[in-house]
């Protein structure tokens, strides 16, 4: 065998041009145990905890305990390809996903991966999945309606940019289809929806795609999905996952999100999963001391962010002015002080002011009930942390009552702060009659006799209950549910048989759309319910039942 010594100096050459002197050093442990997706690992003494590891199987992890020997650590996915005895190396970085506007309209795995099947998602930006919420100066009051396009609620239980709202009750009694209405009633507005499945069958979830889909919600949505035959640490980060993916627009964009959590119990049945694997002490129903803490630092992420303006160069030639460059000032508050800085300057000095983000993330999380208990210790949990309840009950939904909203335990504490101010009006006295009417149904089923106000009570809330139903995926334009309550709450329909009032409603609402477009236009010009509206809405309303019952006569 011969060589040639020219092919050997190019190799060598070779060598010598690539050849570094720095080293490639990291912090290398070995998997002492592992099993049911948690890893014992030793020799990673400096790991920090929520820091990403990587197998030698191709594997990520994430560190969860730190021992005084060893750490423990989840494995994300793929955890049948790691062996006891292999190496893992800690990266250094806490858990990110990636973020940005090519995430809008795909289906993606907790980690970011496309789920849809089209191809990689052209995106560079990332962003850790835990964050420390915004503290109090940094946000502003919730103001401003984020409106569900459901009557029951807009009218009674009303949401906020930047609010919390827990939606509650047990299975199958229409939880997911009031998150999915609300993100559907977004379209053509400027909301980013994420829709995060935890724990929910591949089946139902392809269900509500194909339905995001088929209503064009899919176009400013991102859909988040840990399904149920997914490892329990998947389903523990999904919902930090979305929230993270909505906290981009929010804070980069400066726009109103919106994020559902559907579900937090089955997020909290994989955390307690992962803690007793783990050996973590358990406590109340087998959960870890700290699950609150789980859903808290979770749903403090929900908030209007406040306005900052930032003077981002103020100087002259010779130097800055001392504690004006960089200053920030936060709120619109702070505004008279921006405008007296910046005459302050005086001549000759430059200053440009930069608006900061003033977006908000409004949150839904979905709770599930066993046999109506909301007093177990998970929904107990959300309760306390929410920013209000919708409560769904059972015996409504199987009564036909759709949404099956129980407008007594129901409340939403922002209310009319975050509402148009015609149906603030209006709607005001509704959920309470509507909660003395049940009281009142339950009594006149005994069979008492009854006066005439009682009567006239339990006549006007059958109607006004039959007047809230609402078909799934038929969200409603909140100026049409002004119109629709108005007739409601002044008596308009209490002489109607209780199985016209669907079909009085349509008519009226095509005869205010057909034949006087301009009470519409005066709502949305200007949103108040005045006494000169009001007496024209009254008049209006009464020509349309003259002419409704002529017809139905």
């Amino acid at each position: 065998m011969k060589f040639k010594a020219d092919e050997i100096a190019s190799i060598i050459k070779d060598e010598i041009a690539s050849y570094q002197t720095t080293l490639d050093v990291a912090e290398v442990g070995k998997v002492l145990e592992v099993g049911d997706g948690v890893v014992q690992i030793y020799g990673l003494s400096k790991a920090q905890a929520g820091e990403m590891l990587q197998f030698e199987s191709g594997a990520a992890g994430v560190v969860f305990n730190l021992e005084e020997n060893s750490i423990g650590a989840v494995v994300l996915g793929g955890f049948l390809d790691v062996r006891e005895g292999e190496t893992v190396r800690a990266t250094g970085q806490l858990l990110s996903v990636p973020v940005g506007p090519a995430m809008v309209g795909r289906v993606v795995d907790p980690l970011g991966r496309p789920l849809d099947g089209k191809g990689p998602i052209q995106t560079d930006e990332r962003r850790p999945m835990e964050i420390i919420a915004p503290g109090i100066a940094g946000r502003q009051p919730v103001t401003e309606p984020l409106q569900t396009g459901i009557k029951a609620i807009d009218a009674m239980i009303p949401i906020g940019r930047g609010q919390r709202e827990l939606i509650i009750g047990d299975r199958k009694t229409g939880k997911t289809a009031i998150a999915i209405d609300t993100i559907i009633n977004q379209k053509g507005g400027d909301v980013i929806c994420v829709y995060v499945a935890v724990g929910q069958k591949e089946s139902t979830v392809a269900s509500i795609v194909e339905s995001l889909r088929e209503h064009g919600a899919m176009d400013y949505s991102i859909v988040v999905c840990a399904g149920a035959s997914d490892p329990a640490p998947l389903q523990y980060i999904a919902p930090y996952a979305g929230c993270t993916m909505a906290e981009y627009f929010m804070y980069n964009e400066g726009q109103a999100t919106l994020c559902v959590y559907d579900d937090l119990s089955k997020q909290a049945q994989a955390y307690r999963q992962l803690s007793l694997l783990l050996r973590r002490p358990p406590g109340r129903e087998a959960y870890p001391g700290d699950v609150f803490y789980l859903h808290s630092r979770l749903l403090e992420r929900a908030c209007k962010l406040a306005v900052h303006r930032v003077i981002v160069k103020a100087g002259t030639p010779e130097g800055v002015e001392e504690g004006v460059n960089g200053k920030v000032y936060i709120g619109e508050q702070d505004a008279e002080a921006l405008d007296a800085d910046l005459k302050g300057l005086g001549d000759g000095h430059e200053a440009r002011r930069k608006k900061a983000s003033g977006g908000s993330l409004t949150a839904l999380p979905i709770i599930e009930t066993l046999e109506g208990e909301v007093s177990a210790y998970i929904p107990t949990n959300v309760i306390s942390i929410t920013d209000g309840q919708i409560y769904l009950e059972p015996d409504l939904f199987f009564a036909g009552v759709r949404p099956a909203v129980n407008v007594g335990i129901s409340v939403s504490r922002v209310g009319g702060n975050a509402q148009v101010p015609a149906m603030k009006k209006i709607a005001g006295s509704l959920r309470l009659d509507l909660a003395a009417f049940r009281d009142l149904e339950a009594f006149a089923q005994l069979g008492t006799e009854l006066d005439a106000a009682t009567q006239k009570q339990l006549d006007r809330g059958q109607r006004m209950v039959e007047l809230l139903k609402q078909p799934q995926y038929r969200p409603m334009d909140v100026f049409d549910q002004i119109l629709s309550i108005h007739s409601g709450t002044r008596g308009f329909l209490d002489d109607l048989p209780v199985g016209q009032v669907g079909e009085f409603e349509e008519g009226l609402l095509k005869f205010y759309r057909d034949e006087h477009p301009e009470v519409l236009d005066g709502l949305r010009a200007s949103p108040k319910m005045t006494d000169e509206l009001d007496a024209r809405l009254k008049e209006l309303t009464g020509q349309f039942k003259k002419q409704f019952v002529s017809k139905a006569g």
